[in-house]
């Protein structure tokens, strides 16, 4: 048991580096592609990951969120199981993918010719391999096979799309999705190889049952959290003007950056998670889990502080007025990191209707927000119908733990006054966005309180780490 929870941490640890490392790239290599494609190049290329991402949820059929319970209830047949669902899976994605060809009209569809067409649901039936490949990874601790699949996938795609650009320059827009497809593609043949090889089985009526029970609820879930994320780009479109759009879009992607750090943390804890809660071993996972939401709090707090630097080091001057929309996001993706945890006990006791429904109420109520918000203070309005959105996602997660499951397993109370508390703070601390020195010696504050209040943990965990390295 101890020696998962310092591999829980050391993946935490080494996930947190390698996804700020990953993003890092994105941010260096963004202005590289705005010089090389024109901005309908780009949309052309954006709009077939977004696609992609779209159908993802439908063709992979969500049995990705059976696997941490799988974990615990086939332990001995773990390999056999994560084989056969990858089967299933892409099973289900050449029926999608033969479908599309047979009924697509010779011209295409979606504004691809049939070629791309062809392309995109090839790559879907192969692109979930590379999921099952690395949460079957992150539930065995090898975080270290885990984050050299997506280096690998990144530094690729990065050396491929520049170099396809070049040999490409009358089709960029196609270039850019080859360098997007090719690298992730040969990734994911590997991984269902592999996969295979491990598991050796295709066929087991008793895992695809178990699987799909868990993994069906979950596919509206999905979509309504996309529709979650991007509707309220859809609705300033219509509502106000393309100019807002980027200055929303360029605010929220900033303001989304923390999500890096809290999907790391979560990549890290769910494995120990699912264990010590299938040990029965609660107090131990809320006073660590307390820890952790803490730790979220004091960062979003930094985070937002320092976000007028982040906007003019990353963006060009007629951007800047988008950093009035980072304080509201980045607490939208705070109330993300606390209801995780809710979601991850429902996961658990594969009670994923529970989390469908909630995703889909969160979703319309959003949208309702947005139609009503938008027209009568503008795009700045949506981002605070995302923290919204959200924070009706997490009550709407507590109130099925608590009132449906009955398992009180956090710190409820505390965690909403902790939200509240860095709510009110975040968006009080806007008004010295003008005052830098002001805004630094808030930064020193807030570092300074979170290292008194752990003082003991940071020596301790410093003291093992040193330990451990001689």
């Amino acid at each position: 048991m101890e020696n998962n929870s310092g591999k829980a941490v050391r993946s935490g640890l080494w996930y947190v580096v390698s996804n700020v490392m990953l993003r890092a790239v994105g941010l260096l290599t963004a202005p590289i592609y705005t010089r090389l494609l024109t901005t309908s190049e780009t949309g052309f290329a954006n709009n077939f990951n977004n696609y992609v991402s779209l159908f993802t949820v439908v063709t992979c059929l969500c049995l990705i969120y059976s696997v941490g319970r799988a974990k615990i209830d086939f332990p001995d047949d773990f390999d056999a199981y994560m084989s056969s669902i990858q089967a299933l899976s892409s099973f289900f994605g050449l029926a999608v993918l033969i479908m599309v060809m047979v009924l697509s009209p010779p011209s295409g569809i979606l504004g691809y010719d049939k070629l791309i067409i062809f392309i995109m649901f090839f790559y879907l039936v192969i692109f979930p391999s590379i999921d099952y490949r690395q949460y079957k990874y992150r539930f065995e601790y090898k975080y270290k096979e885990n984050i050299a699949i997506s280096v690998i996938i990144t530094v690729a795609t990065v050396i491929l799309t520049i170099t396809l650009i070049f040999l490409m320059p009358y089709n960029k827009g196609f270039a850019k999705i080859l360098g997007t497809v090719i690298p992730s593609g040969l990734v994911a043949i590997w991984c269902y190889l592999s996969l295979v090889k491990e598991g050796r089985k295709f066929i087991n009526l008793k895992y695809w049952s178990y699987a799909l029970r868990i993994g069906l609820p979950m596919i509206p879930h999905g979509l309504a959290l996309i529709m979650l994320a991007r509707i309220d780009t859809s609705m300033i479109s219509t509502m106000c003007s393309y100019s807002d759009v980027g200055l929303y879009t360029s605010g929220y992607t900033i303001g989304t950056l923390l999500m890096f750090v809290s999907n790391a943390v979560g990549q890290a804890w769910q494995p120990w998670f699912n264990e010590r809660l299938a040990a029965g071993e609660k107090e131990l996972i809320r006073t660590k889990n307390r820890y952790l939401m803490t730790a979220g709090c004091f960062l979003t707090l930094i985070f937002i502080a320092v976000s007028p630097e982040a906007v003019k080091i990353l963006l060009a001057k007629p951007y800047h007025e988008c950093m009035w929309v980072i304080p509201p996001v980045a607490l939208g993706t705070l109330c993300q990191y606390f209801y995780t945890n809710y979601v991850n006990q429902e996961l658990f006791h594969k009670k994923t209707v529970m989390i469908a429904v909630n995703s889909i109420i969160a979703a319309l109520i959003n949208t309702g927000l947005n139609y009503i918000f938008i027209q009568k203070y503008g795009y700045i309005a949506a981002a605070y119908t995302t923290l919204a959105g959200y924070f009706i996602l997490m009550v709407l997660h507590f109130i099925s733990v608590k009132f449906i499951l009955k398992e009180d397993l956090y710190f409820h109370g505390q965690y909403f006054v902790m939200v509240f508390i860095t709510c009110a703070c975040g968006l009080a601390i806007m008004y010295v966005y003008k005052n830098w020195i002001v805004r630094y010696l808030l930064v020193i504050a807030l570092a300074g309180v979170f290292a008194f209040i752990y003082r003991y943990d940071i020596i301790r965990i410093c003291k093992h780490y040193i330990k451990n390295k001689n």
